[in-house]
């Protein structure tokens, strides 16, 4: 099997230039992560039950968010950024 992946990577056509100018869409899906991180610590009825995120220098700038909140804030925020991907970023 690894003798089969070896042949197919050695197939690749490694002359083909490389884009450099896609850079939209990691930057909307970081942003609207980082855009939804600070509008839910600051919107969550009780964003201080359970363990506390270790965000280090940014915790304050984050409303000392717990666990919980930011994996759900970086969910939506995930889900907000394809959206914008799917909408502006796609040819």
């Amino acid at each position: 099997m690894l003798i089969h992946l070896l042949g197919l990577l050695a197939q690749l056509d490694t002359h083909q230039p490389i884009e450099y100018a896609n850079w939209l869409r990691p930057l909307l899906i970081s942003g609207s992560c980082l855009f939804v991180l600070l509008v839910a610590s600051r919107t969550i009825q009780h964003p201080h039950v359970g363990p506390k995120m270790p965000l280090g220098p940014f915790s304050s700038l984050f409303n000392h968010i717990s666990t919980a909140g930011f994996l759900a804030a970086m969910s939506f925020g995930h889900i907000i950024g394809t959206l914008l991907v799917l909408r502006f970023a796609t040819p």
